[in-house]
């Protein structure tokens, strides 16, 4: 019995299987296709207004909040902590959600979703410290495709149980507040990109070196092996200025992040790709926000059929389709990737703008899967393009980085366009607001493209002439 404990501690797949258990369960959530109709409906009473100019905004600004200190915490804390800190997030969230009435408490739920939804860096990040580089592909398989399986099953449960089941929006609700017990089981790792790693040495690496990925790559076994290396020579001055002041240590993390994400940006190439990642990012995340307000000014929820959770599954297939698709295409990224960006982003914006000036309930469903599949088409070129250049413990910082600037980005949109303090538009005028967004990235992009085209061309022809 202890050897098979011990062998299903070190097993790769014991940890993958409760980490994507955590995945689907945090994902599942049913109603969440449905939140608009259920404030604006019998069970909160709320205005359009007030949900739009004054409740959905704090998701926004606790998100900003939140996202940094949670990326260092997540890190220090080894992960696990931070987990379970999503599941009781959750958990109240749901439960004020359920039981809670006025626009305070409607805006403590978007707080506390802020901070879930902050919190799910810890997800993927948990992955890579508990598996060994030699199944990080296939662990980042796994463990992103049951989130999308877990998106599309919870967004067509809850179509079919309002459509067909004839059930509240409040019990649809009761219905998400399942259990999170499964973070609870979460094997502790014993190390972590940046607080925690056991390198051979201590001492921190110059700009030109990059971070370390020995201690944060490889196996525990190997990381114990290599602690005891260091034990016999005994304890290097950094060590030792550690041990006697903490805080030095996290002083010198942040020191290195400063360093790290210098050099990443240094870059041309994944400047423009982190460029266009945190505008579109920003873009998109607004529109996801409020597309449920916008569908409920169309066709009012308490008046009309809703479709929400089936367009939100075909939106979630289509998304994880083109996603599957990219890596079946062989392109030239360096030549063609900044042209497909523009192209792509001018689609996103005429979505947008079809979704502003039409009238038609179908138009704006219609305008929003081409979205969202556009979007997602371009958010895995631009993942995999920045990714294949750096180590794991810069892509963790220049992911969080670029997540946190699309986040200051969003924050501005929703200040000057949406709350009420800023210019309080109407649902209807913000997606003309976010279409002509769209079309600026496209501008830039498409702009960029041509230049580098051209450049590369006439660059040809000099060296064919010369020769």
């Amino acid at each position: 019995m202890d050897c098979w404990k011990e062998a299903v501690g070190r097993s790769w797949i014991y940890p993958t299987l409760i980490i994507c258990a955590n995945g689907f369960f945090s994902t599942m959530r049913p109603s969440e296709s449905f939140l608009t109709p259920y404030l604006t409906g019998p069970d909160k009473n709320l205005t359009i207004e007030e949900v739009t100019n004054h409740i959905f905004p704090v998701w926004t600004y606790s998100y900003l909040a939140l996202l940094f200190p949670v990326f260092l915490i997540t890190d220090y804390v080894r992960y696990k902590p931070v987990l379970l800190l999503q599941g009781v997030s959750f958990i109240v969230t749901w439960l004020l959600l359920l039981f809670a009435h006025g626009v305070a408490a409607m805006q403590a739920v978007e707080f506390f979703y802020g901070m879930a939804t902050a919190t799910e860096v810890a997800y993927y990040a948990y992955i890579y410290s508990v598996v060994s580089t030699d199944h990080y592909q296939r662990v980042t398989s796994y463990c992103r495709s049951i989130t999308l399986v877990a998106a599309t099953v919870a967004a067509v449960l809850g179509q079919l149980l309002v459509s067909l089941a004839d059930v509240s929006y409040f019990h649809l609700n009761a219905i998400t507040l399942a259990s999170f017990l499964c973070s609870f089981f979460l094997p502790m790792p014993q190390k972590s990109m940046f607080f925690h790693r056991k390198d051979v040495s201590e001492t921190l690496p110059g700009p030109d070196k990059g971070v370390p990925t020995v201690g944060a790559d490889r196996p525990s076994s190997c990381q114990e092996d290599e602690g005891s290396v260091s034990a016999d020579r005994g304890p290097a001055p950094e060590q030792q200025a550690g041990n006697a002041e903490p805080q030095n240590r996290v002083l010198s993390v942040l020191v290195q992040l400063s360093k790290d994400l210098r050099d990443c940006y240094s870059s041309r190439k994944l400047l423009y790709w982190s460029l266009w990642w945190a505008l579109a990012t920003a873009g998109f995340n607004q529109v996801l926000n409020y597309i449920q307000v916008l569908w409920d000014f169309r066709a009012p929820s308490h008046s009309s059929a809703v479709y929400n959770g089936a367009v939100e599954a075909i939106a979630t297939f289509l998304g994880s389709a083109t996603s599957m698709a990219v890596g079946y295409v062989k392109v030239n990224w360096d030549l063609s990737g900044e042209l497909a960006l523009g192209i792509f982003s001018a689609m996103d914006a005429g979505s947008l703008f079809l979704m502003h000036f039409t009238d038609n309930i179908w138009a704006c469903y219609a305008g929003y899967l081409a979205f969202k599949a556009c979007y997602m088409l371009l958010i895995t070129i631009a993942t995999f393009q920045i990714a294949v250049s750096l180590s794991m413990e810069r892509y963790a910082l220049m992911f969080g980085f670029n997540n946190f600037v699309a986040l200051a980005i969003q924050t501005i949109l929703t200040v000057v366009v949406v709350d009420s303090k800023g210019l309080g538009l109407d649902i209807s005028t913000q997606f003309l607001i976010y279409g002509s967004y769209f079309t600026v990235i496209a501008g830039i992009f498409l702009t960029r493209s041509i230049y580098t085209i051209i450049s590369i061309k006439c660059r040809n022809t000099s060296v064919a002439g010369e020769s």
